[in-house]
């Protein structure tokens, strides 16, 4: 669950975890549409993944291009790179 005090390593690896609970669960429901458990699990994991996503947005950069703000859509390009010490 999504702590408003994770540093930023935390909340990285959150990102990456309930990122891939929504790409597990979107292949599984290409091929089972019609089970609600699984959509409903799908759409719990989604929305902590946008709330991290902003988060992480409004507190450190942009990940990606969606969650950019107007005054701070380029910033991600200042950011370290990944073999800079900075993350993907």
């Amino acid at each position: 669950m999504l702590r408003q005090n994770m540093n930023k390593n935390q909340l990285l690896q959150w990102i990456n975890e309930v990122s891939f609970a929504v790409t597990e669960m979107t292949l599984y429901l290409d091929t089972h549409p019609d089970d609600a458990e699984a959509l409903s699990y799908f759409n719990h994991f989604n929305q902590e993944r946008q709330k991290a996503l902003r988060l992480y947005s409004s507190t450190y950069a942009p990940l990606t291009l969606d969650t950019a703000q107007e005054e701070n859509c380029w910033r991600w390009a200042t950011e370290p790179w990944p073999w800079e010490g900075g993350h993907c």
